[in-house]
This record gives C-alpha cells, sequence and structure tokens, in this order.
C-alpha cells in the first residue's frame, strides 16, 4: 500500500506539472491583437523608406490610384506568426473596363521577400466585384538563423500592395486599402539557440551611437520600430517549461523504480547469523 500511495502521488504531482506547461502550448490559439489599438495610418508610403508604420491589431487605411504601390511597416518578435489581411474597395464597376490582379508581398527588415505559408496572396477581381481580400501567413519568426537561410527573424517586416494586371484604361482609377496584422504565438515549438545582436530594423545604429542616444534622451531607430511591449531578448520559450517538467517527472520516474525494485529487505526467516 505504500508504494501505491508512492505511485499515486508521483503521477498527481506530474499531472500538476503537465498543467502549469499547457497553457505555453495552447496559447497558439489565441491572437494577440489589442483590440483597443484599432486605429491605425489614414495614408501608406511609396517607398520602403516612407512606409507608414502601425501596430498588429491596427487597421492601416489609405486611398490612391490604381498603378501606385503601397507600403506599410509593422514590428514583429521571436515566436510570433503574423497574418497579414488586406482588402481592397474597387471604383464602381460602371468605371471599370476589365478585370484587375491585386498582390500583397511582405518583406523583412532586410527587405528580403518572405513567402507565405499559404493565404490568397494574389487574386482576381471581375468587372462587377466590389473588392478583393488578399491574406498572406508568414513563417514563425524566429530568434536567429544561418546566413545563407532566409528565415524570418525579429524585426521590420514590409506589406506592399499594388495591381498587376489591368486594362490601361483603368490606370489611375481610385481605390480604398485596408491592411490589418494579427500574431500567435508559436512558443517553443520554433525556439533557437541564440539571438540577434538587436533586431532586423532599418537604419539601426551601433552599440555607441544607441547609447549616445540614450544619454541624449533620445530613443534609438530600434526602440521606435518595437512592439508596444518591446523586443524580447530571445533566450526564453516554453521550451524550457516542457525541459524542467520533463526532468521533474524523470526523477518521480526514477525513484519509483527503485521502490518497486528494491524488495523488502532480509527476510525475517533468515538466521541472522546466515
Amino acid at each position: 500500500m505504500r508504494t501505491v500511495r508512492m505511485l499515486a502521488t508521483a503521477a498527481l504531482a506530474g499531472a500538476a506539472l503537465l498543467g502549469l506547461a499547457a497553457p505555453g502550448a495552447s496559447a497558439d490559439t489565441t491572437p494577440t491583437a489589442d483590440p483597443s489599438a484599432s486605429a491605425g495610418p489614414t495614408e501608406a508610403g511609396t517607398t520602403f523608406r516612407t512606409a507608414a508604420r502601425f501596430l498588429p491589431g491596427q487597421q492601416a487605411t489609405a486611398q490612391a490610384a490604381t498603378g501606385d504601390y503601397l507600403y506599410w511597416v509593422f514590428p514583429a518578435d521571436t515566436g510570433q506568426r503574423p497574418t497579414v489581411n488586406a482588402t481592397v474597395t474597387l471604383p464602381d464597376a460602371a468605371l471599370r473596363h476589365g478585370p484587375t490582379t491585386w498582390r500583397v508581398d511582405v518583406y523583412d527588415g532586410l527587405r528580403r521577400r518572405q513567402p507565405c505559408m499559404y493565404g490568397t496572396q494574389s487574386r482576381t477581381a471581375g468587372k462587377e466585384t466590389a473588392s478583393v481580400a488578399l491574406a498572406c501567413v508568414l513563417r514563425p519568426v524566429r530568434a536567429s538563423a544561418d546566413a545563407w537561410a532566409n528565415d524570418p527573424l525579429p524585426g521590420s517586416y514590409y506589406v506592399r500592395l499594388t495591381v498587376t494586371g489591368l486594362s490601361d484604361e483603368d490606370l489611375g482609377q481610385p481605390f480604398t486599402a485596408r491592411v490589418g496584422v494579427t500574431t500567435l504565438d508559436k512558443g517553443g515549438a520554433y525556439a533557437t539557440d541564440g539571438s540577434l545582436a538587436a533586431p532586423l530594423v532599418p537604419g539601426a545604429t551601433t552599440a555607441d551611437q544607441a547609447e549616445a542616444d540614450a544619454d541624449a534622451g533620445r530613443p534609438s531607430v530600434v526602440e521606435a520600430a518595437a512592439p508596444e511591449d518591446g523586443w524580447s531578448s530571445g533566450w526564453w520559450s516554453d521550451r524550457w517549461i516542457w525541459t524542467v517538467a520533463g526532468g521533474v517527472l524523470a526523477a518521480i520516474a526514477g525513484v519509483g523504480g527503485f521502490v518497486l525494485t528494491r524488495g523488502s529487505g532480509r527476510p525475517s526467516r533468515v538466521p541472522p547469523a546466515v
């Protein structure tokens, strides 16, 4: 009975540890968008350098002429998987002469185009279509990667929206664009060892310049481009919880195995001198 009680206690302790670790895994289904921060910029840039900045959870809007390239930029941190959604409201069907094809692309802080895991990145709208919706689900952001890899890294991400196919008569017609980003926390499933010296933010300065900005009370370029909660260090993930829980369970299993195999000691029927 004593052995049974010990094993039951060990099982309950293991279940409690796994229960503590479970929230980190279930965070994958919870968007980090802040509903209180829905208002975004009402204009878009026309180049990478003039891209309008917004945060995940906000809705950025712009009015432009068909044929323009529109640019926005948002921050993405380690462990996040961004999803970019864009909606284009087209002019009245009576003013159009044919179908139009729209496309959304995402680039990282090094201006490397990032592929979409899934989503409708390009779509053709018929002449009678009032609006077209686009989406791009990026790969989870890693804390570090090999120099030759194209893995997404923490830093700034650019959204470019433009029309890629249309009738010449429709060039220059007005349209309205709405862009938003939501993020999912992928946790330790995509964690890597190491981290970048600084997020990939265009215009990021050296450590000496960052220190000079801090001494002068000026925010650095990296700080100005940070998410609402700032940049993470990249060393923490829920992988640590699972590692500690696994170690504790292994120790409990070792103790339980010892209790089951050690026996009851010297039999009472054997004389002491034997």
